[in-house]
């Protein structure tokens, strides 16, 4: 195949997929935010002050709520009394018990910190694709309660606080911040929470002789904010059930105590308002991101001026609680659960400022300690802010369209937004309280409701324009396929002037009305690949017609017919259960059990011919099959690190002692093929498997280090740092070694490919990686020996065209590329559910960035992640030369099948429900869609890992080109191919 058409077809896969996946944030996450809103506030007479003249924000970062409200022993005990389970944070807890109100408060994903602090202080979620700008110092731009307020003082993470400074108006925002270099997760994580601490004290200290700093401390409509990352950094490290996580929740709660009774000192007014939080929890693998339920549920206490008292209920079971809350021995105590969005209408009602613009938090009336009639007015204002949200939207989307479809329960029956409101004006100065109270409710949920259906509002088209695009995209791969890889290009492109003029029209009629509505840019794309492929597939209907010939020619008896129907079902079904895999990862052990038997497929005699790869295969495909049926989520055992690392390098010795043997194809080698004699290659191995035992001992030697608390050793993280690179550009030391026999044959490669990545897997492994990298190494071989072995006892394919050196491909070759497709899920899952955010353990990457830069750090895992990509993409390289197909061509064929997983799940992704369903389909449909760019990319990365690599293929009765020369083959011969 020429290289051009190959690039084309790995270039619009490429593009299209990553236009496609940005869909669903087009079709089910619009931003939220609108500007040129109106601001409400609860209007009060001069006379009458806000609940509050000041607010204090406590946050602790990564704090769940179980763990903040549970009983434990004494992290650190020094008596046996110290093992008596008891609350952790005292303080808290009597703030609960006689002070304020208390609840859950239930986040929504993605659980990091951004998302969760803007919910928190803006009242709005934004977007899931904001989690990109997590860790960035980006100006915040929407409203805030901190942009209300008269004056912000805050303190804390460098990472959190500059968005909320930068994003207000300026000089409203005061923030003293620690070094990044203090968030090193090596480190005690407490000098983070006392860091804050200590610098609130200093304000307060320094404001008793700086009159201008204690004029401003006493002004009304304040808010403090302390963000305390330790919980966060201590749990990541040592887990949310660790020594170290609860006793850095005794400290906060000691250091909220010393906040608390030093603020009420100063002022001894009684008017300060406290809220204490967290923007995420964590789970018990000390991880967040995804919407499990450890993640989304963090604990609310709020007391002080404006804070209702707590509702007591003595002797039985107070009404909010249920099995989560059932051993926090706070039963009696009526428990008030929350949105994380409503904690931001709560301080702005407190403190007497305007609800943020963009706020969608329904003021928790429960937490007021207030009568009816300013609850009532409280909420009528908190309706009225979600309405002018609806109105201005409304307003924008009438704009540009050609007919706009109003919501009906704002606009039937002459029920507008307007009348609503005047209604529950009426009801106020009548007197009717908790009827307003009710109707505001109802109308909040309306308001709510008008602005998801104007989120959603392009819905169905956007739906139905993805779909018909994957369907092209599908067509148009096979028809490549097929066009390239069965026919040759034989059969030229057949465009008539009708269709041309059909399709064009068809583009220009949606682009026109993309301008008229003012589409986004993205839509344009949308519209663009589906006419594209359509009319690609219709010029190729020639060829479809002949390829279909020469690949289904030879069904024409009824067992054939049945045989071709049997196997479609086998392979539909193995894709359905590649789809429930994502979900259930014991479904890939199934697909590993039932593959072990393949061989028995082809016969006894077969299994006979080839018993030690037979053998081979099927104890690989049991050793995969256990992966799957292990924990997801891992702690570290350096144990289980230094044995993985053992078995490869006494991999590497075995393969030193046997090379002959091994080369040889595993049978007794002759004196003349000898390919020990090469010196400098058997070093450069020797020092690679060198490379290996000194990464098992400097990454046992920093675990323990780290386990200790003693911080990452500097020279570890050298040695480290230098095992990493140098094992990864040992290949480039291979490209010094004469050309041989050794130094190009397909198991020698393979080897040097196995052994560059085993020191990095070593290193960024906390558990049984190793392991799998050794079992899933070792299937991978023995598919490719495997398939060979199964394409020299087939009956011969078709011969190629004159001058062509690649055979069609066939039916058979499906199933080369379903196989494929079943270890490229297998890499994705089987050492944990990639689909998680939370399934991601930063222990390993400590050993090398032991501080915190979440960029870095990520980038060292994907970097674990991608390595069994890599050794897959070695012997798929290898495979298609020893099957004599086109280097691209089962790339290819992977590519054009693996999106029916991606419209799947695209279908299936949810913006309701549970925030861990509707984080898991977001996370299945991004890696099924990013499958595809993936293999794109594996393919030009497996023609550099095999590059001069050197096959024996057999040809079967047809006419090859080898090394340049046109050679007559009769019958079976072997065929010498240099890549």
């Amino acid at each position: 195949m020429a290289s051009f058409p190959r690039f084309r077809f790995l270039a619009i896969a490429v593009i299209f997929h990553l236009a496609y996946i940005y869909s669903i944030f087009d079709i089910y996450f619009v931003s939220p935010i609108v500007s040129g809103m109106r601001l409400f506030e609860v209007e009060r007479p001069p006379s009458q002050r806000a609940p509050a003249d000041r607010l204090v924000l406590f946050v602790g970062d990564g704090l769940r709520a179980d763990k903040a409200f549970q009983s434990h022993p004494e992290p650190y005990p020094k008596s046996d009394d110290d093992l008596v389970p008891r609350p952790l944070a005292p303080f808290l807890r009597s703030k609960i018990l006689e002070k304020g109100t208390f609840g859950v408060s239930h986040t929504r994903v993605p659980t990091e910190s951004r998302p969760g602090h803007v919910a928190l202080i803006a009242g709005l979620y934004e977007d899931v694709s904001a989690v990109t700008t997590g860790w960035k110092m980006n100006p915040v731009n929407f409203d805030s309660v901190f942009n209300r307020s008269r004056h912000t003082w805050s303190w804390g993470s460098p990472d959190i606080l500059p968005m909320f400074e930068h994003g207000a108006v300026p000089g409203r925002v005061d923030a003293y911040m620690y070094g990044h270099e203090m968030e090193d997760f090596s480190s005690d994580a407490l000098v983070l929470d006392l860091w804050v601490f200590d610098h609130v004290k200093e304000l307060f200290a320094e404001a008793k002789t700086n009159k201008t700093l204690g004029d401003a401390l006493r002004q009304d409509k304040i808010v403090f904010f302390l963000h305390l990352l330790g919980l966060d950094t201590t749990g990541h490290f040592h887990r949310p059930y660790s020594k170290e996580y609860l006793n850095n929740i005794k400290v906060v709660d000691q250091g909220v105590k010393e906040i608390t009774e030093l603020i009420e000192d100063f002022y001894r007014d009684d008017r300060t308002a406290f809220v204490f939080t967290a923007d995420h929890g964590m789970s018990d693998w000390g991880s967040h991101g995804d919407g499990h339920p450890d993640n989304t549920r963090t604990p609310l206490i709020s007391w002080g001026s404006g804070v209702a008292k707590p509702e007591v209920y003595p002797g039985e079971v107070a009404p909010g609680h249920d099995e989560y809350s059932s051993d926090w021995n706070l039963d009696h105590v009526r428990r008030h659960d929350v949105a994380q969005a409503d904690v931001a209408a709560l301080m702005a009602y407190l403190i007497g400022v305007e609800f943020p613009a963009n706020s969608v938090g329904e003021l928790p009336l429960p937490f007021l300690a207030a009568d009816l009639k300013e609850k009532a007015k409280a909420s009528l204002v908190n309706a009225q802010g979600v309405l002018e949200q609806y109105r201005v939207k409304e307003e924008q989307k009438m704009a540009t369209e050609l007919k706009y479809r109003p919501y009906k329960p704002l606009s039937e029956n002459g029920l507008t937004a307007e009348r609503r409101v005047a209604d529950i004006k009426k009801l106020i100065q009548s007197g009717n309280y908790e009827e307003a109270i009710e109707e505001s409710a109802a109308l909040m949920k309306i308001g709510l409701g008008g602005l998801k259906y104007l989120q959603r509002y392009d819905w169905l088209f956007l739906r139905a324009l993805i779909t018909i695009g994957y369907f092209g995209w599908m067509a148009y791969a096979l028809t490549t396929v097929v066009d390239l890889h069965v026919l040759h290009g034989k059969v030229k492109p057949s465009r008539t002037l009708g269709g041309t003029i059909v399709f064009s029209s068809v583009l220009a009629a949606l682009y026109a009305s993309f301008v008229i509505s003012k589409s986004p840019p993205t839509y344009y794309a949308y519209a663009f690949f589906p006419v594209f492929f359509w009319e690609g597939v219709y010029a190729r209907r020639e060829s479809i017609a002949e390829g279909g010939k020469q690949l289904f020619g030879h069904v024409k008896s009824g067992a054939s017919v049945i045989s071709l129907l049997f196997n479609t079902a086998i392979y539909i079904a193995i894709i359905v259960s590649l789809a429930l895999g994502y979900i259930h990862r014991e479904i890939l052990t199934g697909l590993y059990a039932i593959g072990a038997f393949w061989p028995v497929a082809y016969g006894f005699s077969f299994m006979r011919e080839h018993a030690a790869l037979s053998t081979a295969w099927f104890l690989s495909c049991l050793a995969m099959s256990t992966f799957t049926l292990l924990p997801a989520m891992k702690t570290e055992d350096v144990n289980q690190i230094v044995g993985g690392g053992g078995i490869m390098v006494l991999i590497g010795l075995v393969y030193l002692m046997f090379e002959d043997y091994i080369l040889a194809d595993f049978s007794r080698p002759s004196k003349e093929s000898s390919h020990s004699q090469n010196h400098f290659s058997r070093t450069l191995v020797g020092v690679q498997i060198g490379l290996t035992a000194l990464a098992m001992v400097v990454t046992r030697s920093s675990a323990l280090s780290l386990q200790a608390k003693q911080g990452l050793p500097r020279g570890n993280q050298i040695v480290g740092w230098a095992v990493l690179v140098l094992s990864l550009l040992m290949p480039l030391a291979y490209k010094l070694v004469p050309s041989n026999n050794s130094n190009t044959h397909y198991l020698h490669r393979l080897l040097i490919i196995f052994l560059t990545c085993a020191p990095t897997f070593v290193i960024l492994t906390i558990s049984y990686e190793g392991l799998f990298y050794v079992a899933f190494s070792a299937v991978l071989v023995s598919w490719v020996r495997l398939e060979h072995a199964i394409y020299r006892a087939s009956p011969a394919p078709p011969p190629s065209p004159e001058g062509i050196n690649h055979r069609p491909l066939t039916l058979p070759d499906l199933r080369t590329s379903l196989f494929f497709l079943v270890l490229i899920q297998s890499a994705f899952f089987s050492t944990g559910n990639v689909a998680s955010v939370s399934s991601f353990s930063l222990e390993s990457v400590l050993r090398l960035i032991p501080i915190f830069d979440p960029f870095s750090q990520g980038a060292l895992l994907i970097l674990k992640l991608m390595i069994p990509f890599a050794l897959i993409s070695a012997n798929l390289g290898i495979l298609n030369k020893r099957l004599g197909v086109a280097p691209s061509a089962l790339f290819m064929t992977v590519m054009a099948v693996s999106d029916v997983l991606t419209l799947y799940f695209f279908w299936v992704v949810k913006d309701e429900g549970s925030w861990l369903e509707i984080g898991s389909t977001i996370s299945h449909f991004v890696i099924a869609s990013l499958l595809c760019v993936f293999v794109a990319a594996l393919e030009p990365v497996s023609g550099v890992f095999i590059s001069g690599v050197e096959v024996e293929r057999e040809e079967k009765a047809e006419k090859v080109v080898v090394n340049g020369e046109k050679n007559e083959v009769v019958g079976n011969r072997k065929a010498e191919v240099r890549i």
